[in-house]
């Protein structure tokens, strides 16, 4: 099958999205399909090879911000917004998307949902000229909010077109009115043109099908995967009883929680030596709340007891997972899947996560981690004690965790899933099958 998956890049930190859909590429190409992975607005950041690299970017970040905002740049020619494509400046603008006002950001949202009836059409056109000599089976595309190109994908591609749903509900309903109700009706308006939506988790695909109106079945269920060639269990348990944080830092993600559970702990003296290692992406939108963390653990007392890592290397996340006796990523919004925690059992690392979202559907697919109150440091400290005074405990866990990813949670597992959805019929096809 051939399969042409669109994602957008974040150009210069990592996120979870990201590597999902280059491990989902590149394991269906492992198992023989034409599959492309096919970067959008800005470059990828990955920390293993990029699935395709042959692909080229399209639809570039400046590009489009030129196109909303000004008429003239709709009509330029091919040459200047080629400059404006290059890798380089992409990846130095990136560094201040984040500070995009929220009106913009709202307009921008609203715009691209109208695909190839866009401000933007001259960049879609473009992708579908590559597209079309490459005659894909099914085009992917990475989130909904990709899906106003749904409509030009059917009209001069003719294939199927899956979309998959990972975290959209958080970013639209983050936008200021009437735009985020333009977005979630403009979301709903494309769904006619999908073949098959995909949530990465049973609660995302409830939640989203419930949200954009769509009846159960229209949602496929397909679980994250992660390539467990790069991540791998210790060779032994840490000396110094260490807590761990990878994500992104920021206040969504909840590392506020876990430095407050943190001191807590330490200030309780039932653990000696404790220490906490904080690593993730951090964009200059997040650096005052950072600065803010360090301050309360200056305040604490404990400072010197915590690294903060932001922005790791490519290549370094297995060894800084391998580090930690335990993992917490205590979000306070409703994470769609959380890589994190399926990335941390593959090391064989033992997990603390807060009882909503997606959260209790991994613990108990797993049985790799411990679930707490959500936003109670208390109930967090707590849970963090728990398997950090009693490490027979956490070894238990955590191999349980490691061989539940061996099993249900690969790059393989999710790549044929995902196929099958591909292959399988629409949900109007099925119906009229049925």
């Amino acid at each position: 099958m051939k399969i042409a998956h669109l994602t957008a890049g974040t150009g210069n930190f990592h996120c979870g999205n990201c590597h999902r859909d280059n491990a989902l590429v590149r394991a269906l190409r492992a198992d023989g399909h034409d599959a492309y992975l096919v970067p959008l607005y800005l470059p990828l950041v990955l920390d293993e090879p990029e699935a395709s690299p042959e692909a080229p970017l399209f639809a570039g970040g400046i590009n489009m911000f030129l196109q909303q905002k000004l008429a003239l740049f709709r009509h330029t020619p091919r040459w200047l917004d080629r400059a404006f494509d290059a890798t380089g400046l992409l990846r130095y603008v990136s560094r201040f998307a984040g500070m995009t006002r929220a009106r913009d950001l709202g307009e921008m949202t609203v715009e691209t949902l109208r695909g190839t009836d866009s401000h933007q059409a001259k960049e879609w056109q473009r992708l579908m000229e590559w597209l079309i000599p490459l005659r894909p089976d099914v085009v992917a595309l990475s989130n909904g909010l990709l899906a106003g190109l749904a409509p030009g994908i059917k009209r001069q591609l003719g294939c199927r077109v899956i979309c998959s749903l990972q975290g959209e509900d958080s970013f639209l309903d983050s936008l200021p009115e009437p735009h985020r109700s333009a977005a979630w009706a403009g979301l709903a308006a494309t769904a006619r043109h999908v073949d098959r939506f995909v949530g990465v988790s049973e609660y995302y695909a409830d939640l989203m099908a419930r949200r954009m109106g769509l009846p159960p079945e229209a949602v496929a269920v397909v679980r994250n995967g992660v390539s467990l060639d790069s991540l791998a269990p210790a060779a032994a348990l840490p000396v110094v009883p260490t807590i761990g944080y990878f994500a992104r830092l920021c206040h969504g993600k909840g590392l506020h929680l876990l430095i407050e559970a943190f001191i807590l702990i330490k200030q309780r003296g039932t653990l000696p030596g404790l220490r906490l290692r904080v690593g993730g992406a951090m964009t200059a939108v997040d650096e005052a709340y950072v600065s803010s963390q360090e301050a309360r653990l200056v305040e604490a007392g404990v400072r010197g007891d915590v690294e903060i890592l932001p922005n790791i290397p490519a290549g370094e996340k297995e060894a800084f997972l391998q580090s930690l006796s335990v993992l917490s990523v205590p979000a306070i919004y409703g994470e769609a899947f959380g890589l994190f925690v399926i990335e941390a059992m593959a090391c064989g690392i033992p997990v603390v996560e807060p009882e909503h979202a997606a959260f209790p559907e991994l613990i108990h697919a797993t049985g790799g981690g411990v679930l707490c109150a959500p936003d109670d440091a208390g109930s967090l400290a707590a849970a963090l004690e728990q398997l950090l005074l009693t490490p027979g405990l956490a070894e238990v866990v955590g191999r349980r965790g490691r061989a539940a990813v061996e099993r249900d949670f690969s790059a393989g597992r999710m790549a044929r899933e995902f196929a099958a959805v591909c292959a399988a019929g629409s949900v109007g096809e099925e119906r009229r099958g049925s």
